[in-house]
């Protein structure tokens, strides 16, 4: 599903939204997810999962091609864990 698709599912599902409003709710969702995820906090969708920021720390790697070793930055990285819901509903044979 691309951003397209889900603006139009929005659309669908509220019925009095155009589809330009929908895109407005769409991107705001979005901004407001990447300001929250930015900062470093966890966003929990009840229902959904949980999204959550990670702090990797630095560490020697291994270069696939030349098997020489490099040294791998710290970073930060971001994980999803989904909710039972989620789960049920992707594992249902339904």
């Amino acid at each position: 599903m691309t951003k397209s698709d889900l603006i139009d599912a929005v659309c669908e599902k509220v019925g009095w939204a155009s589809k330009k409003e929908a895109g407005e709710v769409v991107e705001a969702v979005i901004a407001a997810l990447k300001e929250t995820l930015g900062q470093g906090e966890s966003i929990k969708i009840s229902g959904f999962g949980n999204f959550l920021v990670r702090d990797k720390k630095q560490r020697m790697g291994r270069n696939p091609q030349s098997g020489s070793p490099i040294l791998i930055s710290a970073r930060r990285v971001l994980t999803f864990k989904a909710s039972e819901i989620l789960k049920k509903v992707l594992n249902d044979p339904a």
